[in-house]
């Protein structure tokens, strides 16, 4: 099991990289793309297609960091990269381009930042 001590900066964009690598592999391209058409632009088909494709494939990678497989693998794993996304400007990109595969990009506004 991974401990915030033996989970730095540098294994999470380790992580996040091979996450990466492997959504893009031809055979994961494929099934993505089949999801999101079946989503259309609908935000609730999206989480109900793309997502978990994308976290299937997400805990299949991260379980070689130490993360146990299953939802409390994948929930340590999002917490600790969140942390550290905040002091790493390079591991909130790399965050960023992984939920893009699930999330449609979100323009900021300042009003809508302010609400936060």
């Amino acid at each position: 099991m991974a401990s915030p001590t033996s989970f730095t900066a540098e294994t999470a964009k380790k992580a996040l990289a091979d996450i990466l690598t492997a959504l893009s592999a031809p055979e994961n391209v494929q099934k993505l793309n089949e999801a999101k058409e079946n989503s259309g632009n609908e935000m609730l088909k999206m989480m109900q297609y793309v997502f978990p494709l994308v976290t299937q494939i997400q805990m299949d990678i991260i379980k070689n960091y130490g993360f146990s497989e299953g939802r409390e693998g994948t929930i340590q794993f999002a917490q600790y990269v969140r942390t550290l996304e905040r002091d790493d400007p390079d591991i909130a990109k790399l965050h960023n381009q992984v939920r893009s595969y699930f999330l449609p990009p979100v323009a900021s506004s300042p009003s809508a930042e302010a609400s936060l």
